[in-house]
């Protein structure tokens, strides 16, 4: 996986792109890249099919929410991943097999395949994305928040229709009702039929004689939205919880889309997060490493009490078993991992250096400087 390009990169838009301006990227790039317009073009060929793959994921809310969590490795079946590809390439058949629902849209460009949707069919929304930062604690316990955000909606006044109240829409009568026009041109290719949005109706199959004055005939209208989320105990800094519904309303009919809200986790001043194991430092008495003792450690919930044996060595690390975060969507808890270091004194009073001289005499160290009394001064 480590060969592949960001997705992202490939279809050349910020990850910030909203699923509109990801679908014309896809337009533009497979376009360019079409076999049809480069025969027995190897590399077009390589291209056209990473630009459908990039589109396939980065086009479908649950694979893009899984990608921007683990990038390719979501996808690689040797790293736990659940995507396995999926494109069957250009050996026989329509060249746009293998490739899912994108016969829509070469039909835009290119004619074949399937074609284009009714733009009067139900339509699903679009799902929206947002972010929200919590504690680290409320990340560790799991907490309720409330989140608002601006979503879309059918207008209330018209009903989503675009037309004024007491007035209904008309069926265009260029492209009757389909929202699309087919155009044939003489290439150098030959004929290339083309499929195009009907410039009368732009596309909606249908024209409005008197707009509705509330959302000026686009059927729709942008509110606030305020919902309650249930942020998950365990929770990690860059994890996305779904809202089913709580995205843009759909049209005709249509079901709504999700509220994709990924969640930022503040950084704690003691402890360090890997994954539900606690990581944190704390400084002994070197009296306590050399005779043992114990210390109280603070943990998420309180203090606990951790023996430290005769001899310990500074930077040496203990384990206390179930003092970390609850696992996420589990009873179970990490671990908490403590890193001792040894504290040595900076200053010493003249009683503690004797005892310390004596100390190391005791023990053979020769080095050791004794305690020489201080010299009084001209004036004392």
């Amino acid at each position: 996986m480590a060969d592949k390009r960001d997705y992202y990169e490939v279809l050349e838009v910020p990850k910030t792109a909203s699923d509109e301006e990801i679908k014309s990227a896809f337009r533009k790039k497979a376009k360019q890249y079409h076999p049809d317009l480069h025969p027995d073009d190897k590399d077009a060929e390589a291209k056209f099919k990473e630009v459908n793959e990039a589109y396939e994921v980065l086009s479908n809310p649950d694979k893009r929410s899984k990608y921007d969590q683990f990038g390719h490795a979501a996808f690689d079946p040797a790293a736990g991943g659940s995507y396995s590809g999926g494109f069957s390439g250009f050996g026989g058949g329509s060249p746009f097999s293998g490739f899912g629902g994108f016969g829509d849209i070469f039909g835009d460009f290119f004619g074949g395949g399937s074609t284009r949707a009714n733009p009067n069919g139900p339509q699903r929304g679009e799902s929206i994305r947002q972010s929200m930062t919590i504690s680290f604690e409320e990340a560790a316990f799991g907490c309720k928040k409330d989140v608002q955000y601006r979503r879309e909606i059918n207008c209330k006044e018209c009903g989503g229709t675009g037309a004024a109240p007491g007035s209904q829409p008309q069926t265009c009568p260029t492209c009757g009702g389909r929202g699309s026009v087919t155009r044939v041109q003489n290439t150098i290719l030959g004929a290339m039929q083309t499929t195009v949005p009907c410039s009368a109706c732009g596309g909606t199959g249908k024209i409005i004689k008197e707009p509705c004055k509330a959302c000026n005939g686009n059927g729709r209208t942008r509110t606030y939205q305020k919902l309650e989320v249930n942020i998950p105990a365990g929770i990690d800094d860059g994890q996305t919880i779904r809202k089913s519904g709580g995205g843009d309303e759909g049209a005709h009919g249509g079901p709504a889309g999700d509220l994709l809200l990924t969640i930022r986790v503040k950084p704690h001043k003691r402890f360090v997060r890997d994954g539900a194991d606690i990581h944190q430092n704390i400084e002994i008495p070197v009296t306590t490493a050399m005779l043992g003792g114990t210390i109280n450690v603070p943990t998420l919930e309180n203090d606990a009490k951790l023996t430290i044996p005769e001899g310990t060595p500074s930077q040496k690390t203990f384990r206390m078993k179930g003092a970390g975060i609850k696992k996420l969507n589990s009873q179970e808890k990490g671990d908490m991992y403590v890193n001792v270091t040894v504290g040595i004194p900076k200053k010493l009073t003249e009683k503690e250096r004797e005892l310390v001289v004596k100390l190391a005499e005791e023990m053979g160290d020769g080095g050791a400087q004794k305690t020489k009394p201080k010299k009084k001064g001209l004036f004392k």
